[in-house]
């Protein structure tokens, strides 16, 4: 918990979830579906079609944040005598198997296109009787899944790969926080140990392709009964190797897809010179050593968030991660297939509990794995799925920020002319007297203004000048 003055800076749980109603009533979300929708997820709930493969006998476990329950995925690995190298078993959940297309969950689905997150108060995609039960990998439960099988070398290259439907079983529910704690302890299961072995040799293939992820800090809602606060959370290192995993098999699919000529791709055009020419401006403004023989990945990866001038770095840095996108196609493959963050072809099929599209790549990777062709109702939709996504990503974006700005604003609300400190991390581009500063306790992001060019990357006092929960703003002066 975040404190100031010996108190706990939080608001009251009541007040927020009525403005967080009412940001869902702008936005036309409800977490409620139909009756005709809930009714036919619990009809499907009852009647899964569990696939003839019973992979029950590999102890699989899923490691996701403590209290999520839609659990898209869950892994194992081992070591491959054989070739030296590793065998990554990935299960990923299965709503083929009760989903049928054009059924009544089906069309609501695509209405929504993807959960959306806001403190405690999230809108799924599908009715809970799926996303977080019947669907869900939940610890001791069969259910089926698309399993994938990918064999690595000993240095983390792909040799081979496949996806099938079979029916898994989880060994145990597990939150990032408590792996971690077993692998610092030296007493987590060999399989971790394998995950933490696979994780950074993914990590050193990423950098040798030239990938890059920004290492900021997540600004995360607390909720405690009803004080909710703020804070910002630094990644496990088992996150990280975890998320390895996840691009492994986005990756894996893309290249199933891009040799089929037909797919679903997730998509990121290359930075504009001109956006790399304007960061160099940015470090050497900041202070910031940045070589002329340095890839703007290898200069990320240098950076600690943990800095001031640093921290202001990575904001300036997500410029170049803007415009991702989606790409249908069907015999013929688009002039841009790859992904310039991850450096490669990539697509999206590790959270189909909580994203459309992933459900349709999994669809179009198992029939491929297994030399059929892919089934014509994925087909006829390509073209129109990547525009039901960006509109769905763009929602999704538009809640959570919504929803943030409404916490700030009334965790902030009592402290009005009260001095933080903070760090400002972004200059406007026509007015340098504008700008953004991160507060870390509370952990806010917020707009900041002075009378002359604001400070960027240092260390500031700034002064609350306005904090609304009504219209979910806040404003800061540098004191």
């Amino acid at each position: 918990m975040v404190r100031l003055r010996d108190e706990v800076l939080s608001a009251d749980g009541e007040t927020l979830r009525a403005g967080i109603a009412a940001i869902q009533a702008e936005l036309e979300v409800t977490p409620e579906f139909p009756p005709d929708v809930e009714q036919a997820a619990q009809q499907a709930a009852k009647n899964p079609r569990l696939p003839d493969l019973d992979r029950t006998d590999l102890p699989f476990v899923t490691i996701d944040p403590a209290t999520a329950m839609d659990l898209d995925q869950a892994l194992h690995l081992e070591r491959n005598t054989q070739s030296g190298g590793y065998t990554v078993y990935y299960a990923i959940a299965d709503v083929g198997a009760f989903v049928r297309p054009g059924d009544p969950v089906d069309e609501e689905a695509h209405k929504r296109g993807e959960t959306l997150y806001g403190a405690d108060s999230k809108v799924p995609l599908y009715p809970k009787a799926l996303s977080e039960d019947a669907a869900s990998l939940l610890a001791d439960q069969v259910r089926p899944a698309l399993l994938w099988t990918i064999e690595l070398d000993g240095d983390g290259d792909t040799l081979a790969a496949r996806v099938e439907r079979a029916r898994v079983r989880s060994r145990a529910k597990l939150s990032y926080a408590e792996v971690q704690a077993q692998l610092d302890a030296g007493t987590a299961d060999p399989v971790f140990t394998l995950l933490r072995d696979v994780g950074e040799r993914r990590l050193a293939k990423e950098a040798e392709r030239g990938g890059v992820s920004l290492p900021l800090p997540e600004q995360e809602v607390r909720v405690d009964g009803e004080h909710w606060s703020l804070e910002f959370r630094q990644q496990h290192p088992v996150e990280q190797w975890n998320a390895q995993i996840s691009l492994l098999t986005g990756m894996t699919a893309a290249t199933f897809m891009v040799e089929a000529r037909t797919g679903l791709l997730r998509t990121l055009a290359p930075a504009d010179p001109r956006d790399v020419k304007r960061l160099r401006r940015t470090a050497k403004a900041l202070r910031i050593e940045w070589p002329e023989n340095q890839s703007y990945p290898d200069f990320v990866r240098s950076l600690d968030p943990a800095t001031p001038s640093h921290a202001a770095m990575l904001v300036a840095c997500t410029r170049l991660l803007r415009g991702s996108g989606y790409v249908g196609f069907a015999g013929e493959l688009p002039e841009h297939t790859g992904h310039s963050a991850i450096a490669a072809d990539y697509a999206h099929v590790t959270a189909p509990l909580r994203r459309l599209v992933d459900r349709y790549a999994l669809e179009i990777c198992v029939a491929l794995s297994a030399g059929d062709d892919v089934p014509g109702w994925v087909v006829d939709r390509l073209g129109e799925l990547p525009k039901t996504m960006q509109a769905s990503t763009r929602r999704a974006n538009q809640y959570e920020r919504a929803v943030l700005d409404l916490v700030e604003a009334a965790v902030l609300q009592p402290y009005v002319g009260e001095s933080f400190d903070g760090v400002v991390v972004d200059l406007d581009d026509r007015d340098a007297r504008k700008g953004d500063v991160t507060i870390r306790e509370p952990a806010v992001e917020a707009p900041i203004s002075h009378a002359r060019e604001l400070p960027l990357g240092t260390d500031i006092r700034a002064r609350l000048a306005a904090a609304d929960p009504r219209t979910r703003t806040i404003r800061f002066e540098l004191a």
